[in-house]
């Protein structure tokens, strides 16, 4: 089976609900479901959940309540972890700390911190960690939004391009059926327009603080932002940031 890889090059582009996590044993339960409001999580806030059937430890940020299910976990694997695939079901995973193993075929590739990969659904991978590693895993990608292609970035093979206003870089992870995936980087001062979201938008803050006028959001925030809504970003001391546009439901849900 051949593997085919590719690397990429967006344009960038929240009021935020925080709802409470559920309890460890109920960790898959429907949570953050309301794609209508706006939510906020400080994921350095949160404690770790045990999930003693997997050995891994997570903080859940969002599930869905519908077949396919839909998830969004922060997820520390210990040292000798082997990933199962059939748990992904489509993936789009930024890992975080520590090294990401992918063993296909002869071939064995590293993935450090900083590293992006979207496993399209169906697809099989060999993941493992002999280290251990922390990923930021988005899982359950409805077949419609699904481009089929392997998608892989490391740190050392980002190209960036200008953005929309000075200050900003921008690097397309991906663009299908008006949905947009990106890296984006602020240098410090800079300002973006006034702009709404037209089919949404979703934040995972990697480095620095991402600021709008409705606060300041460290590394680690996770933000996700209804259809239409509408914001004024800024970044005074520089950031980086994983974003997802155009991918929400366009309707009431």
């Amino acid at each position: 089976m051949q593997r085919t890889d590719r690397q990429v090059e967006y344009q960038s582009e929240g009021l935020y609900k925080l709802e409470p996590l559920q309890p460890a044993h109920r960790s898959a339960m429907p949570l953050n479901t309301d794609l209508r409001q706006r939510v906020m999580i400080d994921t350095g806030r949160l404690d770790w959940q045990d999930d003693v059937a997997t050995g891994v430890r997570l903080k859940p940020l969002a599930c869905t309540a519908h077949d396919p299910v839909q998830r969004t976990d922060i997820i520390e694997y210990p040292a000798g972890a082997r990933i199962d695939n059939a748990t992904l079901g489509g993936a789009e995973i930024l890992v975080l700390a520590g090294l990401l193993e992918d063993e296909f075929g002869d071939e064995f590739a590293h993935y450090p911190p900083g590293s992006y990969l979207k496993l399209p659904s169906g697809e099989s991978a060999n993941l493992t960690s002999t280290a251990g590693c922390s990923l930021f895993i988005k899982r359950g990608h409805p077949a419609t939004l699904d481009t089929r292609e392997r998608v892989v970035l490391r740190p050392q093979e980002r190209v960036w391009h200008p953005g929309l206003v000075p200050g900003l870089r921008v690097l397309s992870l991906g663009e299908f059926e008006g949905a947009h995936t990106a890296l984006v980087e602020w240098a410090p001062g800079t300002r973006f327009q006034y702009h709404r979201h037209y089919g949404g938008e979703e934040i995972f803050v990697l480095e620095g603080v991402f600021q709008d006028e409705y606060g300041d959001y460290p590394a680690g925030t996770w933000l996700r932002s209804p259809h239409m809504s509408e914001h004024v970003p800024f970044s005074e001391p520089g950031c980086l940031i994983f974003v997802k546009v155009g991918h929400l439901p366009m309707e009431s849900v």
